[in-house]
């Protein structure tokens, strides 16, 4: 069908009432095909009622205006031209003039693809065509509320780096097949990728947004990020996309101040200006924004099989500015709603996140019982509640004990995502080992203990990319991450550590089963200040483990804990262990329970608690023999001498003596 055959009443009702989902039907510039799909002609049509004459400026005219108009069609303010010949790849954009006489050029605000910055012209490209291969994912993919959520956000343009050139990037095909193997070492479910659609500035990561519709060609055509989610998904990996409905940047060729109007932004210049940003907010109470924005989620939802929207800066909707004292803003919260209910329609397993540091009630509540309809919620406050803390020298910490705890006070108010994402290392905040106090070896402790916290935690998880690498250095996106650093045996030591930690969270589903329900936590001991020791449980319907956390540099052996099993337990994993580069101060066999009432609990069990360190103990189903544990105990140091780094050995005993005391603690 015709682009001009789709423009009628019904289309212009509902594009201007804001319940337009695919206007990128109608604007944009679209191909047409002969019956041999050969492409005969191109239709271009622009939304722009302020505009007293549109010339269409392009390759095939030397980019002069007067060889090209386009025409008004509708009163509302369409303008259309149809042009014969085949312009797939020509590069073009508008000349509007005003009714006040103001002359403006303007990239085509539906264009399906770009030429690279600094360039600002739109280009001609068929959209249509890709040959997808992930009929599996899409059929049979399920929703994640009691399955594990791993989430590895990603900067396309610095994961990997062709060279020191500003233009040497990874094109989207060619970055798949690296990316998917490093997630697998990992288990990572999801990808999150910074936003992809058009930016002028590579500072900014793509949050300063100009051309909606239109992949970057920073990392090739737009059919390159399809065969990048398409690979994502055959190979069992979701793929998230940041999205930014909320504002836009204000350079002259993008959405801002369009046909010469505030046309999708606000009227009101004391609402309208993000003056630290250097961004201008859009009006989500207008029919015509509303439409364009609800058609490129569906765009890309229909056209590139996205499997989930993060949406930044979700308080700056919710409240002007994202300053409570001046309201709520009613056509954002109807906007947003609304979205939820349409993207639900189309795929109700959509992951729709907000990252919002309000405490705005219901984020995550369904649109029917008042909610505002997303199903995730980036938890704000456990991140910056947690790394306040984890600043702190231990000798400190107990006097800021419940920062740690407090996180569960509110948890089950909404259904949250743990995130360290790319805002907490960046602009000289440090990376997380950076973050750390003490000398090496507690810096590491520390970052060991962070991750592990982070992964037992109810929530699903997100990490930023090179956050695995235990870097010193904080990202920076002109560069790709320092690979090199994993040649060292601490880095090496503690990237293994994150890989072993987010495998245990993957297949362990007691940390993921019940995560939103009160039943899937317990704490067993939450206000043991004066050691800084945290212990608590995760349960799944049919089992549970216990997690034990000491946040000083003190080691505990002998110290006894409640538990509710009956026979052993055995410890999975412990951030200490040498092969980590920790002290080893770990319980390598099963722990014999014995009825001895503690902490609560009718049972309990003697463990050592390693310093600076997280022990997870799981209930063993049957009795374990003595001939078992005598084959353990045979063949424990053939182990532990196999998988221990001699550099990290070496350091361990030094820096052990300087950094732990053993302490006894009894009944």
């Amino acid at each position: 069908m015709l682009v001009r055959d789709r423009i009628n009443k019904d289309f212009l009702y509902y594009f201007d009432q804001g319940e337009s989902i695919d206007s990128y039907k109608v604007f944009g510039a679209h191909l047409v095909k002969n019956a041999k799909g050969e492409n005969i002609a191109c239709e271009f049509c622009l939304f722009a009622p302020n505009a007293r004459r549109v010339d269409l400026v392009g390759e095939w005219n030397n980019f002069e205006e007067n060889k090209q108009e386009l025409y008004c069609i509708d009163e509302k303010g369409i303008w259309y031209a149809y042009l014969e010949g085949n312009y797939e790849w020509q590069r073009y954009k508008y000349l509007i003039t005003t009714h006040q006489g103001e002359r403006i050029y303007k990239a085509d605000p539906y264009a399906f693809y770009s030429q690279i910055r600094p360039c600002q012209d739109s280009k001609v490209y068929d959209i249509d065509g890709y040959k997808w291969n992930d009929e599996k994912w899409m059929f049979t993919h399920p929703k994640t509320y009691d399955k594990p959520v791993l989430i590895y956000e990603l900067h396309m343009g610095s994961w990997k780096r062709k060279g020191p050139g500003e233009n040497d990037f990874y094109m989207a095909n060619e970055l798949a097949p690296m990316l998917i193997d490093y997630l697998k070492q990992f288990g990572y479910t999801h990808v999150e990728v910074m936003p992809v659609y058009e930016h002028p500035l590579d500072a900014s990561w793509g949050y300063q947004g100009t051309g909606y519709y239109a992949v970057t060609p920073r990392y090739g055509v737009p059919k390159d990020f399809m065969y990048f989610v398409d690979l994502m998904h055959q190979n069992g990996i979701g793929v998230i996309m940041d999205w930014v409905p909320g504002h836009i940047c204000r350079d002259g060729h993008g959405l801002y101040r369009f046909d010469g109007t505030y046309l999708y932004e606000y009227a009101d210049e004391s609402i309208r200006e993000n003056k630290e940003w250097g961004t201008a907010n859009l009006d989500l109470g207008k029919g015509i924004t509303r439409s364009f924005l609800y058609s490129n989620a569906v765009f890309f939802m229909k056209y590139f099989h996205i499997d989930g929207l993060r949406l930044d800066a979700v308080s700056n909707m919710l409240y002007y500015l994202g300053n409570p004292l001046r309201g709520t803003n009613e056509g954002a919260i109807w906007f947003l709603k609304n979205l939820s209910t349409i993207l639900f329609k189309e795929d109700d397993r959509i992951l729709l996140c907000a990252e919002d540091s309000s405490a705005f009630p219901n984020v995550t509540k369904p649109t029917d019982i008042g909610g505002i309809g997303f199903n995730y919620k980036w938890d704000m406050g456990w991140m910056n509640d947690t790394l306040k803390y984890f600043k702190k020298d231990p000798v400190y910490r107990k006097y800021h004990h419940h920062q740690l705890t407090f996180s569960m006070a509110y948890f089950y108010n909404e259904e949250y995502i743990l995130p360290l994402s790319h805002d907490e290392v960046v602009h000289m905040k440090g990376s997380l080992v950076n973050k750390m106090p003490g000398d090496q070896w507690q810096q590491f402790a520390n970052y060991r203990l962070l991750i592990g916290y982070m992964m037992t935690h109810p929530g699903k998880k997100l990490l930023f990319m090179g956050n695995e690498l235990a870097s010193y250095d904080e990202w920076h996106y002109e560069g790709e991450l320092p690979w090199h650093i994993s040649r060292f045996p601490i880095h090496d030591a503690a990237k293994h550590f994150v890989m072993d930690m987010t495998k245990l969270y993957k297949n362990e589903p007691c940390f993921w089963e019940l995560d939103y329900d009160p039943k899937g936590f317990k704490w067993t001991e939450a206000n043991n200040a004066d050691q800084s020791i945290y212990i608590f449980e995760r349960h799944s319907k049919n089992n549970h483990v216990v997690v034990v956390m000491n946040c000083t540099p003190v080691t505990y052996d002998n110290y006894r804990i409640g538990v509710d099993g009956d026979y052993y337990y055995e410890e999975l994993i412990n951030s200490d262990k040498y092969c980590y580069n920790g002290s080893d101060r770990i319980n390598p066999l099963p722990l014999k329970v014995e009825n001895i009432p503690w902490q609560n609990k009718k049972r309990s069990i003697n463990i050592t608690v390693p310093p600076l360190g997280i022990a997870i103990f799981k209930p063993v189903a049957k009795p374990i023999s003595d001939v078992d544990l005598e084959q353990k105990k045979k063949i424990l140091p053939a182990v532990k001498g196999e998988t221990l780094p001699k550099v990290a050995k070496k350091t361990t005993k030094k820096t052990q003596k300087k950094t732990t005391e053993s302490v006894s603690k009894k009944k």
